[in-house]
């Protein structure tokens, strides 16, 4: 079982029968994440956001909903989305990682992230678990609707792991 209470709750509707634990406080010295949602015409605002934060010495996740454009579908990609965040953040460095790269493209990427060489990093919900940055404090997931609850909690729980406030911001 988990302790955080959204997956926590979709387990109870299978699981209820049993015996279960409440942790509902945050661990010490962290902030509750602030949950934002904004619109496509607000990207110029979503930047400076982007921006401010980086400028404090932040780091910033950008994930996407696809790897490469569909026919079948508008959402936001990654490749095109990554070209488009290189153009818009000029002075910051980003990396980019998705789960058909080789584990070893992946690992170097995300080390550069860990250890601050880059500010922003594009990807898929490849990064949805396991990943441990306590400098990064903001989250943008695209297309977020296209997201499940479980999935969404998962992505937000990857900030929020410093001292500093954090946003998530769909």
């Amino acid at each position: 079982m988990t302790a955080t209470p959204i997956p926590r709750t979709l387990a109870m509707t299978i699981y209820g029968d049993l015996d279960v634990s409440v942790i509902d406080e945050l661990p010490p010295g962290r902030k509750p994440i602030q949950t934002l949602h904004k619109f496509d015409t607000q990207l110029t605002s979503l930047y400076q956001s982007i921006r401010r934060q980086i400028n404090l010495g932040r780091q910033v996740y950008i994930v996407f909903p696809l790897i490469k454009e569909s026919e079948k579908s508008d959402l936001k990609n990654l490749e095109e989305g990554y070209e488009t965040l290189k153009q818009a953040f000029p002075e910051f460095k980003l990396s980019k990682i998705h789960g058909k790269m080789k584990s070893a493209e992946k690992e170097v990427e995300m080390e550069q992230f860990v250890k601050g060489e880059t500010q922003i990093l594009v990807a898929t919900t490849v990064i949805e678990v396991g990943v441990n940055v306590p400098n990064a404090s903001v989250m943008v997931i695209l297309d977020a609707q296209r997201f499940g609850l479980s999935q969404l909690h998962q992505l937000r729980g990857r900030v929020g792991r410093g001292c500093d406030q954090s946003y998530c911001i769909l």
